[in-house]
């Protein structure tokens, strides 16, 4: 090979560091066609969408949330009074008297056993 056929060879390969026009990647400016703005209208109301029904989850567990907290309220409410009556029930005993609703409670825990009178 001479000279002349190596600068063929070179001139008939594409330089590298040159690109086509067309083989750049991302969008091209100014090139928006319609069916593009239909597909963005359509991405941005799945979007609302999405952020609606979102918001609607949100709004339903923080109501989950508060009436779980209400009924636990409730419940440890409902202990302190029970707790209440059982230190009152302890001070009486303490002072060998029987309180108001302790045999009924011995009764039902199978304590004491009802006598059945004929």
């Amino acid at each position: 090979m001479d000279c002349e056929d190596m600068q063929m060879i070179i001139s008939e390969e594409p330089n590298l560091s040159e690109r086509k026009e067309g083989g750049k990647r991302g969008r091209k400016p100014g090139r928006k066609a319609s069916n593009e703005k239909i597909d963005i209208r359509a991405k941005l109301e799945r979007s609302r969408q999405s952020a609606r029904e979102c918001r609607a989850r949100k709004k339903l567990r923080y109501q989950y949330l508060e009436e779980l907290v209400a009924d636990r309220e409730k419940a440890v409410l409902a202990l302190r009074a029970e707790l209440e009556r059982y230190r009152l029930w302890s001070s009486e005993l303490s002072e060998s008297r029987i309180p108001n609703g302790f045999q009924q409670l011995l009764e039902e825990t199978g304590f004491v056993k009802q006598e059945i009178i004929v």
